[in-house]
């Protein structure tokens, strides 16, 4: 079995037992000690770091965009999700967002210390009037901010 780890594997004391990848962004992410000591232990016992490619980031925006996500994703968060579309990876996070986007691509995901998420779909509501809306953004009603609410 293939990984692709998320930073938060890094503060954890999970052993690796397969092949595992991450990328260059979750590396610069690594700013504890422990974590970065880890990361080198890790690489000595052969994990690699890998950029994803463009198609595939291109497809993680388009499920983002479907399940509500898009704006809550970051750039590492994106490319941890390419790479495990690539590679047909388990990955590995704690990151609601991020196994909400898996879901949806397909790719599965396991869990560190938090339950594993299930699949959300997202609502829109402005945080004023209560109205409804297709995407965030401010109310076009009475202006205040819409949020982002579970469905």
């Amino acid at each position: 079995m293939t990984l692709v780890l998320d930073a938060s594997f890094f503060f954890a004391e999970i052993p690796v037992e397969s092949e595992a990848w991450t990328t260059a962004s979750v590396v610069a992410e690594l700013s504890d000690i422990h974590a970065k000591c880890r990361f080198e232990v890790l690489t000595a016992a052969g994990l690699r770091v890998r950029e994803p490619r463009e198609e595939d980031l291109a497809r993680v925006d388009a499920a983002a965009l479907r399940t509500g996500d898009s704006g809550v994703l970051s750039g590492t968060d994106r490319d941890i999700l390419a790479l495990a579309l690539e590679l047909s990876a388990v990955l590995v996070t704690d990151d609601f967002a991020i196994q909400n986007v898996a879901h949806r691509l397909g790719v599965e995901t396991r869990s560190i210390r938090q339950r594993p998420a299930r699949q959300i779909r997202w609502r829109y509501r402005c945080s004023g009037c209560g109205r409804y809306w297709k995407e965030p953004g401010d109310c076009a009603i009475c202006g205040a901010p819409i949020k982002r609410k579970l469905k």
